[in-house]
């Protein structure tokens, strides 16, 4: 369906003018000429977006004040406002009421055109994200009672009070940007964006233009990241991968709270709280001297440390029976059983920490539709077992290529053997018959590679 537009000005001219630019591009577009008409018409159906005269027929309300009751009703509807009397007071508080722009009068086609295109991109996107947000993040819980996640879980509520920078710390999928997440929720910024940089997928060069916005020939803006976050927060995820360069930029913003788009000329001030994430050890980084130790000091702040999932393996039980039940919610599927007393659950390594166990439950309640018969206990260590294997595998290929074939052959040997010990509970017997070994051979193997003391 079409992008439908609301266009009021109460110059008949400019409004024909507009209309006729916009339906020329193949939009909807509806009409009002004063404040009265313009009320009938957003109380008749808010439209995706609204380009609005701030002087309107001279009466008592203007175009600030239907600004602020389209904002009220939705502030995800991008608006556009004109004005052939602009000032630079008038703009930056149309701006700061929650406009999506500001264009003076005269304007060229173009002009008026890139800025609904980007307007209407920037709502979908923004829609897109809150809706995967509220699927994949506020809609689940920082789960656990082991005692390095209760001291996480108390840590956030204490942070609620404060605006102090944040430095998470913990290995790949172990729910870094869901305490961020949790710690923006719970904060005095909760109503304001939450927005995330993923440092390790940008392009070295583009990290500028990201941040900071952009400011074009044609007059127009890309807004970067920074502005985007004003008055909420900002997670630099992955922040490691942040080229030094940049580190040096987004510290002078941490101090001055300001910044120049690329291009442009003026500061912007912003608001923000700075939240940063790893998977790296950023203090072995600033003594190798591939980060920058000015600014690992002002977003180390207060530190969190999320530990792995193998070293809370209590939590497993209670992360399960919590995503087997909010994942059945979310995909419309019936809730799965699911054995929590799995000895394999608890002796696998988790690699991929607690994202790979909701993976694993999510695979399972799919793969569960409609099998009434299917061994979920089976299923789980058949895809634990193929993990390990991979795992394995993975992890003999980086050694093995720098091995002459006989050391990596015994190698690969070694780590299956071990996994496979490790799977049986240390127990030989079973171990032979699994692999296909007589016990007797089996020793002996495990002796001509040295492995011994496995109880």
């Amino acid at each position: 369906m079409k992008n439908e537009i609301l266009v009021i000005d109460d110059n008949a001219d400019i409004r024909f003018l507009i209309c006729n630019i916009l339906k020329e591009k193949e939009y909807r577009v509806r009409s009002a000429a004063n404040f009265d008409q313009a009320q009938l018409e957003i109380e008749k159906k808010l439209p995706d977006l609204a380009i609005i005269d701030i002087k309107l027929d001279k009466g008592d309300k203007d175009g600030i004040d239907l600004l602020k009751k389209i904002i009220k009703i939705d502030k995800s509807v991008p608006i556009i406002m004109i004005s052939g009397h602009a000032n630079v007071k008038l703009a930056v508080e149309a701006i700061r009421l929650g406009a999506y722009e500001f264009i003076e009068k005269p304007f060229s086609t173009e002009k008026i055109v890139n800025y609904v295109k980007r307007g209407l991109e920037s709502s979908k996107l923004k829609k897109e994200k809150d809706t995967i947000e509220s699927k994949l993040f506020y809609s689940f819980e920082l789960i656990g009672k082991s005692l390095e996640i209760s001291k996480i879980k108390k840590l956030i509520n204490k942070l609620a009070l404060t605006d102090s920078r944040v430095l998470i710390s913990g290995p790949t999928g172990s729910g870094k940007e869901l305490v961020a997440r949790k710690i923006h929720k719970n904060s005095s910024r909760s109503n304001a964006p939450f927005i995330v940089l993923n440092s390790s997928l940008l392009h070295e060069k583009k990290y500028e233009r990201q941040l900071f916005g952009e400011e074009f020939d044609d007059g127009t803006i890309s807004n970067g990241f920074l502005e985007m976050a004003n008055k909420g927060t900002l997670l630099l995820d992955e922040v490691s991968e942040i080229p030094l360069e940049t580190q040096a930029n987004i510290l002078r913003v941490l101090i001055d709270q300001k910044f120049k788009r690329v291009n442009g000329s003026s500061y912007i001030n912003v608001n923000i709280r700075i939240i940063s994430s790893s998977s790296k050890n950023l203090s072995t980084l600033v003594s190798e001297g591939k980060f920058r130790e000015d600014f690992y000091h002002r977003l180390k702040v207060v530190p969190i440390e999320i530990p792995s999932l193998s070293s809370r393996t209590e939590d497993i039980p209670l992360l399960i029976n919590y995503f087997k039940k909010k994942l059945a919610e979310i995909n419309g599927v019936s809730e799965i059983n699911i054995d929590t007393s799995n000895d394999n659950l608890y002796t696998y390594n988790w690699p991929g920490n607690v994202r790979e166990l909701r993976n694993l439950i999510e695979r399972i309640s799919i793969l569960s539709v409609n099998e009434k018969s299917i061994d979920t206990n089976k299923l789980i260590n058949d895809i634990l077992s193929e993990n390990n294997v991979d795992e394995v595998r993975e992890d003999i290929i980086k050694k093995a290529m720098s091995y002459p074939l006989k050391e990596a052959r015994e190698e690969f040997e070694k780590k299956y053997l071990l996994n496979q010990i490790k799977k049986n509970h240390g127990n030989i017997s079973k171990t032979a018959d699994h692999i296909g070994m007589e016990r007797s051979a089996l020793h002996r193997k495990l002796k001509s590679l040295g492995i011994k003391d496995l109880n």
